[in-house]
């Protein structure tokens, strides 16, 4: 374990300009899905952005994890971060349409990235040679990390030789081998304020690209419409943000005891979802998009949004745990939610206002439930 675990650890400077970067790439990534074939992006498209999505998220996790149980801020922690910051811009660079034209570039980068952290997790087994304990953690971090190196390998090997990408078991490997490992880690439990804040911020600069999508939304001119759906856009951007700030700030005990890997795989897909909604609003003002699957995709992605959020309930305070009735009830305002939203399907003035009234009945439930707490 890292000394001085009393002392809470602050995100450093050099934290915030490496997670930019993500949120640079996965707005890249979000620009697969900006073309439109026959009313909507195709199947494989959709699959295609999933799989760099998650890719590029979990490099992430892997780095949040490793820097809040062992990094210094040192010398050494700079230079691997700029190697891979430097490596990311190279998966930034292979992430397109036409990902037959760019895979070698991507999955290559990926690899040396995942062989960064992965030698970062065995140099540091030197610094706790006197903790057995850590040293095993360590070491099977690091090497399920080269599993994942391997697999990224044997994808690109497949590739070459049959032009078959098998690109996601890799990524289906670091979730489920997380899921899988993740007990040994509760005898060594994280700096949860630090990582729970590296992940508020990089949920803040994903709202970020969102935002940027709301600019739509005031196009057209000062008139009715555009004051209509821009006031109800914002509205929905509003009510996702305070959602989760409300869940950060109030409810979460971020002084409580764990390993994290649960709250980290969590925000992979808050992260994830967060990114879909941000396409879902730029297709609602498109009228090239066919309307019920915008519909869907937009209904889909906010639920799987609040999804991740009561999910998060596993590290609230006592006083305003998510019970089973509360979690029915939000369960029956969240099937109204999506029931109107299909079968109003049509009508895209009341589609954003149920929306808008849907995120904003969700904040309020968790105001009144973070209230709780005196």
């Amino acid at each position: 374990m890292t000394e001085n675990k009393e002392q809470e650890k602050k995100v450093e400077y050099l934290e915030l300009i490496y997670d930019l970067i993500f949120v640079y790439i996965v707005g890249r990534n979000n620009s697969i899905l900006h073309h439109v074939e026959g009313g909507f992006f195709t199947l494989e498209s959709f699959l295609l952005y999933i799989f760099c999505t998650l890719a590029v998220i979990q490099i992430w996790s892997f780095s949040s994890v490793y820097i809040n149980l062992h990094g210094r801020n040192s010398v050494r922690d700079h230079i691997f971060l700029f190697i891979n910051m430097y490596l990311l811009y190279h998966m930034a660079n292979g992430i397109t349409s036409d990902w037959r034209g760019s895979i070698y570039e991507f999955s290559i980068a990926w690899a040396l990235i995942l062989i960064n952290i992965a030698v970062q997790y065995f140099l540091e087994i030197r610094n706790q040679k006197d903790m057995p304990g850590a040293n095993i953690v360590l070491k099977q971090q690091g090497f399920i990390i080269l599993g994942e190196v391997v697999l990224i390998l044997v994808h690109i090997l497949v590739y070459y030789l049959t032009g078959v990408s098998i690109a996601y078991v890799p990524v289906l490997f670091g979730i489920i081998i997380s899921f899988v490992t993740g007990s040994i880690f509760t005898m060594f439990p994280v700096d949860f304020p630090h990582l729970s804040e590296r992940a508020m911020l990089y949920v803040v600069f994903t709202f970020g690209e969102m935002i940027i999508v709301m600019a739509s939304y005031f196009e057209g001119g000062f008139n009715a419409n555009t004051l209509f759906f821009s006031i109800a856009g914002f509205l929905i951007v509003v009510g996702l943000f305070l959602s989760y700030e409300m869940l950060y700030n109030r409810i979460v005990d971020r002084e409580m005891t764990t390993n994290g890997l649960t709250y980290m795989l969590v925000h992979v897909f808050l992260i994830l979802s967060l990114n879909n909604i941000s396409i879902a609003l730029e297709f609602m003002a498109d009228d090239k998009v066919d309307v019920l699957p915008k519909i869907v995709f937009l209904t889909a992605s906010i639920i799987v949004y609040f999804i991740c959020i009561f999910a998060l309930g596993i590290y609230s305070k006592k006083k305003c745990a998510f019970n089973t009735r509360f979690i029915l009830g939000v369960a029956a305002l969240t099937l109204a939610f999506a029931i109107l939203m299909i079968v109003l399907r049509e009508y895209m003035y009341v589609n954003i206002i149920i929306t808008a009234l849907y995120v904003g009945s969700i904040f309020l439930i968790l105001y009144r439930r973070s209230s709780l707490v005196k």
